[in-house]
């Protein structure tokens, strides 16, 4: 259960943790007592994307990051656009690249973010020009990229079965000397 939320978008009464029948069940939800406002605190769908350029698996370094960890091009759609156009544009804002063949890899959930996550394979082309959103990319072999047991490193597992490469995830990985990706 959401903790940002605190006070009613409507009246600006604190919400509550109230019960009540819905659906056929008793769930508790933030609730305000005193204009029966409901806050739903779904998923947030975002949008990731594997971007293949020259045969190599692009991975970036969040500026809002502290570690030196590297991961997809992520983003969250705009109203108005599909999920396609929204991750098209992403890869575009982020790195400048243009898409050739966008293909779906999957839907997966990231319950610790509360976020729903529509990942794609994107075959780019063009120079990496990052935005300020991003410090630092690679670009690797798929058969040498380590996973990530969390949000999208489960999309990339997948996408690495589905091009016949047995993923490799970072806390089975035995050799310390290797960077971490």
């Amino acid at each position: 259960m959401s903790t940002a939320f605190k006070f009613c978008p409507a009246c600006a009464t604190p919400l509550a943790l109230i019960g009540q029948e819905e659906d056929g069940g008793f769930t508790e939800r933030l609730r305000c007592p005193a204009c029966d406002y409901t806050h739903w605190n779904n998923p947030t769908p975002v949008l990731a994307a594997i971007v293949e350029l020259d045969g190599r698996i692009l991975l970036a370094r969040n500026a809002a990051w502290s570690s030196r960890m590297f991961g997809l091009i992520t983003g969250f759609m705009e109203a108005g656009e599909s999920p396609e156009e929204g991750i098209r544009r992403e890869i575009a804002e982020e790195t400048t690249l243009g898409v050739t063949k966008l293909t779906l890899v999957g839907v997966h959930d990231f319950q610790r973010m509360n976020q729903v996550i529509v990942t794609y394979h994107a075959v780019a082309q063009g120079e990496v020009k990052l935005s300020p959103e991003l410090l630092e990319y690679k670009l690797m072999e798929p058969a040498n990229i380590r996973c990530w047991r969390a949000g999208t490193g489960f999309a990339l597992a997948d996408w690495l079965r589905s091009q016949g490469l047995e993923p490799v995830f970072m806390e089975d990985f035995q050799r310390p000397a290797d960077p971490v990706v």
